[in-house]
This record gives C-alpha cells, sequence and structure tokens, in this order.
C-alpha cells in the first residue's frame, strides 16, 4: 500500500499542471467623443426623414464592432429608424461614399429600430465587420421624422459629414447636392466605437479642450495630436493593442461650463464610461486661466490653485476606476488674445504641479515640445498663428513627445 502511495504521489508531481484559460477577449474602444447640447433651432433633424453618414477615423482594429448612439442632451425620445456600418470607399471620403462587401445591419436587441429615452444612450449588438486598425468607418443612421428640441452632438469634428433626405442607409454612393444632400463638420447622436479585443488590449482617454480637439487642424487628415499618437501606438509592437479615444471639445474647461459640461461635469460619460480604459491623458486649464485672467474681460475667475485642486479631483476619480492618469503641461500661449502676465504665471504653476506631484502617475510634456524657449511663446513651426493652438506639425511634435513606455511599465 505505502509502494502504491508513493508511486501515485509521484505521478501528481510529475504530471504537467493544468494551464489557466486564457483570459476571455473584451470590448476596448476604439473611438469616441464628447458630446454636448446642441439646440435644433434650424430643425436640422426631425422635420422630415434624415439620413446621417458619419465617418470617424478609428485606431484599433478587429473583425466586430458595436456602436454607441446617444440622446444624452436631448428631452424628447429619439427614435433610430436604422442603422448600417460599412467601410469608407477607397479613396471617396470626400464623396461618403461606402464599400458595399463591408456593409453590414446594425440591430438593437436584435430588432433594427430603437428608441432612446431623454438623458440615454444606447449600445448596439456586436456587428461583424473586417475593420483594420486607422480605418475610416462610415455609420450611417436613418432619422425618421419625429419632434427633437435639442441635439445631442459634437459641432467639432474636423471631418466631413453627410446629411441626405430619407432612407438611404444602405446605398452605395449618397444622392447628389441637387437632390438635397448636404455636408457639415459635426458628429451627431453618435458617441462612441468599440471593438471586441484581447484580454491585453486597452484603450487611452486624450481628455482635453480645443488643442486636443484639433482646432487648427487640417480638416478630413486626422492629424490631431491623439491621431497621430494612435498611429505610433500601431506602429510599436508593445503598444500596437491601444486604442485612442478623442475626448476633446473646443472651449472646455474644468470648472465652469461654457461649450459643453465642465470637465469635473463630464467626466463620468466621456472618460469611465468608455470601454476598456486603462489610461488617461488630462490636457486642460488653459481656458480656465485665459478667461479667468482675460486682461479685457475677466469673468469666472480662478487661481492656479482652484485648478490644481480640480485637476486633482479627476485624477482621484480616475485611480477609483484603477485607471492610470498622465498629466500634461499646458502649450504656450503668450500672443493669444486672453493672455496676461498674471495668466502666465498662472499657467507657468499649474505646469510646475503637473511635473512635480504624487498625485499623477506621470508626465507628458507638451510644453517643452511646443515652446520656442526664446519667447516663452510656440516655436514658430508648431503655431498655427492664433498663439493658442498648434498647427499640424505641432499636434505631430506633441504626439511625439509621448513616451510609449507610459503605456507599457505595470
Amino acid at each position: 500500500m505505502k509502494t502504491f502511495l508513493r508511486l501515485a504521489l509521484a505521478v501528481a508531481l510529475t504530471a504537467p499542471c493544468a494551464q489557466a484559460a486564457p483570459a476571455p477577449d473584451h470590448w476596448v474602444g476604439t473611438w469616441a467623443t464628447a458630446s454636448y447640447d446642441r439646440p435644433n433651432l434650424k430643425a436640422d433633424f426631425g422635420a422630415a426623414d434624415t439620413t446621417l453618414r458619419q465617418i470617424v477615423h478609428v485606431s484599433l482594429g478587429g473583425s466586430s464592432i458595436r456602436i454607441e448612439i446617444s440622446n444624452q442632451f436631448g428631452t424628447e425620445p429619439l427614435s433610430i429608424g436604422a442603422v448600417r456600418i460599412a467601410l469608407a470607399g477607397s479613396g471617396n471620403q470626400a464623396k461618403g461614399d461606402i464599400t458595399l462587401p463591408s456593409a453590414n445591419a446594425v440591430t438593437f436587441g436584435g430588432r433594427p429600430t430603437v428608441i432612446i429615452p431623454p438623458g440615454a444612450h444606447v449600445v448596439s449588438d456586436p456587428a461583424a465587420i473586417n475593420l483594420p486598425a486607422l480605418s475610416n468607418l462610415t455609420i450611417s443612421i436613418f432619422i425618421p421624422a419625429q419632434k427633437i428640441s435639442n441635439i445631442t452632438a459634437h459641432s467639432s469634428a474636423y471631418a466631413t459629414q453627410y446629411i441626405a433626405p430619407g432612407n438611404v442607409v444602405g446605398d452605395l454612393s449618397l444622392p447628389p447636392s441637387t437632390a438635397g444632400t448636404r455636408t457639415a463638420t459635426s458628429w451627431f447622436f453618435l458617441k462612441a466605437v468599440d471593438v471586441m479585443a484581447p484580454a491585453k488590449s486597452a484603450s487611452i482617454v486624450a481628455f482635453g479642450d480645443s488643442i486636443t480637439d484639433g482646432t487648427r487642424s487640417s480638416t478630413d487628415q486626422n492629424k490631431r495630436w491623439p491621431d497621430f499618437l494612435a498611429r505610433r501606438l500601431q506602429a510599436n509592437k508593445r503598444t500596437a493593442n491601444l486604442g485612442v479615444l478623442n475626448a476633446g471639445i473646443g472651449g472646455n474647461r474644468i470648472l465652469h461650463d461654457v461649450t459643453g459640461p465642465s470637465a469635473l461635469a463630464r467626466f463620468d460619460d466621456d472618460v469611465l464610461a468608455q470601454s476598456g480604459v486603462k489610461y488617461l491623458i488630462i490636457l486642460e486649464s488653459i481656458n480656465d486661466i485665459g478667461h479667468a485672467f482675460d486682461p479685457a474681460n475677466p469673468y469666472d475667475v480662478v487661481t492656479a490653485e482652484d485648478i490644481i485642486q480640480g485637476l486633482t479631483q479627476l485624477a482621484d476619480r480616475a485611480h477609483m476606476h484603477n485607471i492610470k492618469v498622465f498629466g500634461a503641461t499646458l502649450t504656450p500661449y503668450a500672443g493669444a488674445k486672453y493672455m496676461s502676465p498674471a495668466g502666465e504665471a498662472a499657467r507657468k504653476a499649474v505646469n510646475q504641479w503637473i511635473r512635480t506631484t504624487t498625485v499623477l502617475d506621470g508626465v507628458v510634456d507638451f510644453e517643452a515640445a511646443t515652446i520656442d524657449k526664446a519667447t516663452g511663446a510656440y516655436d514658430p513651426k508648431y503655431d498655427s498663428t492664433d498663439h493658442l493652438h498648434p498647427n499640424d506639425a505641432g499636434m505631430e511634435a506633441m504626439a511625439a513627445a509621448i513616451n510609449l513606455k507610459l503605456f507599457t511599465e505595470k
């Protein structure tokens, strides 16, 4: 008996250990935008049946996606009549054409239609599509005639979108302008696109104001600094599993509402509610400073300490959800319309805190990447000429300044 037990023990000790099941794939954000209220004063939507064909430049690829449609700022239920996804036609983004073999209907709980209550979002069922990384995805949404007082929108898309009469979600090409199709540079009702990705995949939220949103970057060229970051990530084997979500709003502030809700107020929807978020880059407060210290018309007056407290709140809330937070230093604004010596002192104080605090998990030094040290203003080769926003080259320089090791270190 003892011999049998010894033999059984030896077999147990030398048998290969059962391997743990691999972690399952999960949903990760590949594209997103920050929405805000746009009153429907001109009845752009709702007066008649309308198709929106919206084009988004994704970061992470995959074979299955889901989309999020939002009625966050609506005051009536929003009826969605049909949705189709497809890859943008090769070389035809400017026309809104799609590649028909990639077209697929999107459903919601198995149904082709959905009604979104006021203030709510809906997420679609998974939809199959061979979506390459860094590609252009079209999302066509049919909005039947209905009462719409307030539109949930992102007005500064810096990308051409299409609005056509009737239900033409499945058409290869939209009707010509003579038949009523018009263009816009805003996203409407569309909040996010997720991709089913391997377990180690995650997303990075770029959270900020107009500089993150892409003001002064080239339309339809995807030259915002988060776009350049996405390309860098995809080119690096160790970071090719990361998506980038642009949650910038032009004119946004940390502590007061102006264009869209304040950063503190929109943090849940634009950061915490996004899929697979593991990292956050915050570039906010130049508008808080600019307006508080505007030599011509100061208002909503705040101090550098107030701003730092607001940034601390954002970081603390992200940490509650196990999100690593990287603070981005504020870029130069010498020569901007609302610049003042007192505002410049506040900007430097905020940047000093970002560089030295232990509240943040790391620093992205956008100021160092774009400043002309001799003048304290933008390096002329990066200045869009308004002395507040970088040009395309400046956006690229900002993305190049981000150490990709921030996203690989444990």
